[in-house]
């Protein structure tokens, strides 16, 4: 089967608004990639189960939106993650999505190597692992320790790297833990590198409780600096808990980073942190990086119209305040 064409972007208002008139600062990148996580981050986090087919309409809008990267599901065991327990039959209905958009990555998360199995077996073009800096997230999350996970992940990424699929290291509670409090950064450095040593093209660094401050965030960053892995091997993944998601990808951003993760609509948070609230939406991000002048080859229009049309699925308003600004002004 293959993913339903993406419908017109004027749903569910036409969206013939003003955007932010930007103002480039030359202390920041240029462009920024944005790795969208919506479809697998999110909605494993919701507490209903989301149909196949609107699966892959979100996945089809959001690639016509012009994200160039879409996080499109886990192959993780359907006893852990409900949610996801479709993800056979929804990535054959994403086949023609890379055709139809050239360039276009729809990644795939395997917790270990039965799950690698299923990826190779949908001849995934890439796949991410899914780390923890903190001992007590590791064995609720993995129900390992920190270290058995990573011996866990060496088998995955090098047989990964073997069938030419790229792979991806997330690393969770960077930040902050619910339960062991504040990380240190040797702490969170160290596993970060033994993730890119065992051969992930990126890591992904996650605030996974959105505890982080920007001076924080800095800090970190500046702590892999030392240790020789250079910003454009890294990408930030914030929560909004206390509303600093934006503020923290600032920090990130005037650091070099040029890789962040968000959700359209703001969906999400972590099925194993119930402190956990939504990761940054999309839509906010794409306003302060439009304001910024820096480039994301994102229809933000298109992108909120999709955020509300989900939104609509899922039965609530969006999060994000760009689709609630923008919608309402549509209404209004």
């Amino acid at each position: 089967m293959t993913a339903p064409a993406a419908s017109p972007a004027h749903e569910p208002d036409a969206l013939d608004l003003g955007l932010p008139d930007p103002v480039r600062d030359p202390g920041l990148p240029e462009q920024v990639r944005i790795h969208e996580v919506g479809p697998r981050d999110g909605l494993q986090n919701e507490s209903g189960l989301v149909p196949v087919e609107v699966k892959a309409e979100f996945i089809a809008r959001l690639a016509a939106a012009g994200l160039g990267t879409v996080e499109a599901t886990s192959f993780v065991h359907p006893k852990w993650v409900p949610q996801l327990a479709d993800a056979e039959e929804l990535v054959p209905r994403l086949a023609d999505l890379p055709a139809r958009h050239p360039g276009l990555r729809l990644p795939v998360l395997v917790p270990n190597e039965r799950g690698l199995d299923r990826a190779l077996a949908h001849h995934a073009a890439d796949i991410a692992v899914f780390a923890s800096a903190t001992e007590t997230f590791a064995r609720r999350n993995l129900n390992r320790s920190a270290d058995e996970a990573m011996a866990m992940f060496r088998p995955v990424v090098a047989r990964a790297a073997e069938a030419g699929i790229r792979v991806r290291g997330y690393l969770s509670m960077c930040f902050g833990d619910p339960w062991e409090g504040p990380v240190p950064i040797d702490q969170v450095v160290g596993f970060g590198v033994r993730l890119l040593e065992m051969g992930c093209f990126e890591l992904s660094l996650g605030d996974t409780i959105g505890v982080a401050t920007p001076g924080q965030v800095t800090a970190l960053l500046d702590g892999f600096a030392r240790a020789g892995v250079p910003a454009e091997r890294l990408a930030v993944h914030f929560h909004d808990t206390y509303g600093q998601a934006l503020s923290n990808t600032l920090a990130a951003l005037r650091a070099g980073v040029t890789t962040v993760d968000a959700s359209a609509g703001g969906l999400g948070g972590c099925p194993y942190a119930k402190s956990a609230t939504g990761n940054l939406a999309t839509e906010d991000l794409v306003w302060m990086l439009h304001g910024l002048g820096i480039r994301t080859g994102v229809d933000l229009r298109a992108l909120v119209a999709t955020s509300g049309w989900m939104a609509q699925r899922l039965g609530r308003p969006s999060p994000s305040r760009t689709v609630q600004a923008l919608l309402g002004a549509a209404r209004a």
